[in-house]
């Protein structure tokens, strides 16, 4: 049998190895795409704070106007309710837009956001009764005896915030700042016993109930937190992050909110 020999140009093309051969081209970092629009929702737990420690000052002192005793000792003052703290779970959702700016060293994502939630949560202030005798500058003796309650029950709250992360391959940490507007049941109560010529035949006795706050009360702050949003697939990421609130004092009752927060969400 006849054996035809090979020849060069019947060779395949090898591609050279050496110092002439041309490198393999560099992947590029991949990166996840978190510009657009997206919504989610989330679940909560959250410690709710109040100080009611000031929450009667305004009703006992409209109660004591023009009196003699309010004059020279205010027990106006006087502090009947303390502080109360409790946690709430709570559940709601949010809604964003995300913008990016591409770094030689990475990704830059900067969004604006708005957020939801309703925490289950039902504080009552502590109570301490004052009972006090006061001799007056004029000679006379006044008894006053002041109680209280206050009470905060469900809380709504919103926040609108401008965020700003830094993308590690789909993992997004960011940070957030922004406002806050909330509405929630503040109710608290005085009651303020005054006897003028405590101990005399003359004795006389006073009752003066007192009010503040309301029910729906609207509150007013700031919001400050940290997150990380998880990337799942490019329309799919997990959240989960920590929002601290302060509101503005409302019937001389400030209140704060300290949040941990689960998610997820739809990117458009």
């Amino acid at each position: 049998m006849a054996v035809t020999p090979a020849v060069a140009a019947d060779m395949p093309f090898l591609p050279q190895v050496g110092e002439n051969a041309e490198p393999a081209p560099a992947l590029a970092p991949k990166f996840t795409d978190w510009r657009g629009f997206y919504v989610g929702g989330l679940a909560s737990y959250s410690d709710v704070g109040a100080d009611f420690s000031e929450a009667t000052r305004a009703p006992i002192a409209q109660s004591l106007q023009q009196t003699e005793i309010e004059n020279e000792f205010a027990p106006s003052n006087w502090q009947v309710l303390g502080s109360a703290f409790k946690g709430a779970g709570g559940a709601g959702g949010f809604v964003g837009y995300n913008a990016e700016y591409l770094s030689p060293y990475g990704k830059v994502v900067l969004g604006v956001e708005a957020d939801y939630e309703h925490a289950w949560v039902s504080l009552v202030a502590p109570n301490t009764p004052i009972s006090r005798v006061q001799t007056l500058g004029s000679g006379t003796v006044d008894a006053v005896t002041i109680t209280g309650a206050g009470t905060l029950s469900g809380l709504d709250f919103a926040t609108l915030r401008g965020r700003a992360g830094w993308d590690f391959n789909g993992f997004l940490p960011y940070v957030f700042v922004g406002l806050a507007v909330g509405t929630t049941n503040l109710n608290i109560t005085e009651t303020t016993t005054l006897v003028q010529n405590f101990g005399t035949p003359a004795a006389t006795t006073f009752v003066f109930p007192g009010i503040a706050g309301r029910s729906s009360e609207w509150l007013w702050g700031g919001a400050v937190g940290a997150g990380l949003d998880v990337a799942l697939t490019q329309h799919f990421f997990l959240r989960g992050e920590y929002e601290f609130v302060q509101f503005e004092p409302v019937a001389n009752t400030p209140i704060n909110v300290n949040s941990v927060r689960v998610g997820a969400a739809f990117k458009f």
